[in-house]
């Protein structure tokens, strides 16, 4: 069931989001060759800390996952599409690294997501990353109301198809509220004007996810939480949690 928010809880949710936005941005400022994606964790976890906030992403534990998730942030790399858990592995110069984050402040919750390069950028990432973030603007720019999910879903979709890109079948964003997810499901890909109409007061996680290879498929790496490209080429992922209202979209989860 859908939950319509106040304005009052949507500026509630807004405070959420800023500490994700905060979160993001000192994780992005830490990242650099040599340093750890646990390190990054622990960056995290300072910010939380600061706020006064607590995680989502911290023991949640969907159907499928063999054990709770261990960390605050998803730190997913090249290859990794999304859920990746952050480890001792060292960032190279390269890399392409896709940073998950959550935030939960006086019972609301805020979810984003960041992509971006260590080092040298190889060109083809470049390309990669600043669609996943066409694709977050197309989506965000058709969550009005009037509209209806599957408009949200075709404009993320047709840039990711128009550019080449794969989209990981069967996962995309969702609701936002008391609860890190929550309905509706809101798809990468759709048809316009299908599926539920946008009111305001929703409020959703958008959130487009390519695979370079131009691939749909995925596979569960061994720690049963991180999704990786089958074909090895690498992914990107980009996510605002954003409020439907009767003045346009508003996003929470900037800084």
């Amino acid at each position: 069931m859908v939950q319509l928010k106040t304005d009052t809880s949507i500026e509630a949710m807004r405070a959420a989001g800023r500490v994700v936005a905060q979160i993001l941005t000192a994780a992005r400022e830490a990242a650099a060759i040599g340093v750890t994606l646990r390190e990054l964790d622990e960056v995290a976890r300072g910010v939380l800390r600061e706020a006064g906030a607590g995680s989502p992403f911290l023991g949640y534990r969907p159907h499928f996952a063999p054990v709770p998730f261990p960390a605050v942030i998803c730190a997913s790399v090249n290859d990794a599409i999304v859920h990746g858990i952050p480890t001792d592995y060292r960032l190279r110069d390269g890399d392409l690294v896709s940073i998950d984050a959550g935030a939960t402040l006086d019972g609301w919750a805020g979810d984003s997501a960041i992509s971006f390069t260590v080092g040298r950028a190889r060109p083809a990432d470049t390309r990669l990353i600043d669609t996943a973030y066409a694709a977050l603007d197309a989506g965000i720019a058709a969550a009005t109301v009037g509209n209806r999910i599957g408009d949200i879903a075709h404009a993320i979709g047709t840039v990711c198809r128009t550019a080449g890109y794969g989209i990981p079948e069967g996962f995309g964003g969702h609701g936002v509220g008391r609860e890190m997810h929550e309905d509706p499901g809101v798809p990468n890909e759709g048809r316009p004007g299908r599926g539920m109409p946008l009111r305001h007061g929703m409020v959703l996680a958008i959130e487009p996810m390519l695979i370079a290879g131009g691939v749909d498929t995925y596979r569960a790496d061994l720690d049963g939480w991180t999704l990786r490209s089958t074909d090895g080429s690498r992914a990107a992922h980009a996510e605002h949690t954003v409020a439907i209202t009767d003045d346009g979209p508003r996003i929470l989860t900037a800084l």
